[in-house]
C-alpha cells in the first residue's frame, strides 16, 4: 500500500515523524463483529465465531457507569484470550465525550501489541483523525511499541462527517477502513425511518446509495477498505442479506455484524461465488500467458467465447483477491492451447 502523507507529521517537531509501520492495511473484513466491552461472556464466545474483524466496543453497547472497568476488562481478554484468525479492534468513544482519552490510553498501554486498530465512532473532521494519529504515536513512543503499527478506522455518522469523508479519509497513514454507521445517521438527517438500515416509507428508490457511494469512492481513492453499519433485527437473517447484498454490489469490503447468526451470512454475501472465483482466476492466467513471449505477446485475446484484455485483468484480480482472502481454492485451471 502507498502510505499518503499525514497531517498529524506536520505538527511533530522537525525530525521526530514517527515512520510508518509496513504493515498490510487491507485485512479481510467480511464480516465485522461487534461485542460489549463489559460483558465478559460475550468476549469469550467471540473467539470462537468465524468472524474475520472482532471489535471490542466501549462506546455505544457499554453504558456510562460501565465504561472505566471495561477498558481493563477488554485489555485482559485482548492479552489472554485467543483471537487467532482474527482483526482486533477497539471501538472508543468520540472525542465530543470525556472517555475518549482515558479510553485510548488505557487500552493500548495495556495491550497494544495484541491490538489491531482503533475505531474512532463519530468522525465529522481530519482533524479528530489528527488527534488519534498524534496520540497514538505518543503512547507507542513511551512505551517501546513499533509506531505507526495500530491502525484507525473511521466512523461516519452525521451529514458533517459524510461532506468531510475525503478528507477524513487522507487524514492519516493509519487509516484503514471507512465505515457507515446507520443508525446515527438516520437521525442526524431526521430520515423517517425506525428501523435501522430498511429503507423509509414513501421514497420509491434506494435511500442510502448517495451515502455509501459517497464513502465508497473517499475510500477507494485512498485505497481504504469501505465498511457498511449494522442491521439491528438479529432475527432476520433474510433482510441481514438483502441490505448486505446491496453494500457487497456496490463494492463495499464487508458489514457489521451484531449476532452470531448473522456472521456466516455476511461472510458469504461479501465472498464471491464459486463460479466468479474461478472465473476470475482463469482470467488472470489466460492473461499472464497470451501476453507472454509464449502466447504470442497479444493485447487482448479469447478465453472461450469471452474476449479479454487489460481491463479484464483489472476486474478479475477484484475477485479473485477477495476469493483468495476468504481462503477458496480454485475448482477449474488454465490450460495452455495446443499450438
Amino acid at each position: 500500500m502507498t502510505a499518503r502523507p499525514s497531517p498529524a507529521t506536520t505538527l511533530l517537531a522537525s525530525g521526530s515523524a514517527a515512520p510508518l509501520s509496513s504493515v498490510d492495511r487491507l485485512r479481510p473484513r467480511r464480516s465485522c463483529l461487534a461485542v460489549p466491552g463489559s460483558n465478559p461472556r460475550f468476549l469469550e464466545k467471540a473467539q470462537g465465531l468465524p468472524a474475520d474483524q472482532v471489535f471490542l466496543d466501549l462506546e455505544d453497547a457499554c453504558a456510562p457507569l460501565a465504561k472505566p472497568e471495561a477498558r481493563h476488562t477488554i485489555v485482559k481478554f485482548l492479552n489472554e484470550g485467543d483471537w487467532t484468525g482474527k482483526t482486533r479492534v477497539v471501538r472508543v468513544n468520540d472525542w465530543t465525550t470525556e472517555w475518549t482519552y482515558r479510553d485510548v490510553v488505557t487500552v493500548v498501554e495495556g495491550a497494544g501489541p495484541n491490538l489491531d486498530c482503533i475505531m474512532l465512532p463519530k468522525v465529522q473532521s481530519a482533524e479528530q483523525i489528527v488527534a488519534l494519529d498524534l496520540l497514538l504515536t505518543q503512547i507507542e513512543k513511551t512505551m517501546g511499541f513499533e509506531v505507526g503499527r495500530i491502525g484507525i478506522e473511521a466512523q461516519i455518522e452525521n451529514a458533517q462527517g459524510l461532506n468531510n469523508v475525503n478528507a477524513i479519509a487522507q487524514a492519516s497513514p493509519r487509516i484503514e477502513t471507512i465505515i457507515f454507521g446507520p443508525a446515527d445517521f438516520m437521525a442526524s438527517i431526521n430520515m423517517k425511518s425506525l428501523v435501522v438500515g430498511e429503507q423509509p416509507p414513501g421514497y420509491p428508490a434506494d435511500a442510502y446509495h448517495y451515502i455509501l457511494m459517497k464513502i465508497l469512492m473517499a475510500a477507494r481513492a485512498n485505497n481504504l477498505q469501505a465498511i457498511d453499519g449494522p442491521y439491528l433485527q438479529i432475527r432476520n437473517v433474510d433482510g441481514f442479506r438483502e441490505v448486505a447484498g446491496r453494500a457487497a454490489a456496490l463494492g463495499f469490503d464487508g458489514k457489521w455484524v451484531l449476532h452470531p447468526g448473522q456472521v456466516d451470512a455476511a461472510n458469504e454475501v461479501f465472498s464471491p461465488s464459486q463460479e466468479d472465483y474461478d472465473h476470475a482466476e482463469l482470467i488472470l492466467d489466460a492473461y499472464e500467458y497470451y501476453t507472454s513471449e509464449a502466447g504470442g505477446k497479444k493485447g487482448s485475446a479469447m478465453l472461450g467465447d469471452e474476449m479479454i484484455d487489460e481491463a479484464s485483468r483489472k476486474m478479475a484480480l477484484v475477485v479473485a483477491g477477495k476469493g483468495r482472502a476468504a481462503g477458496m481454492q480454485r475448482t477449474s485451471k488454465f490450460d495452455i492451447p495446443e499450438a
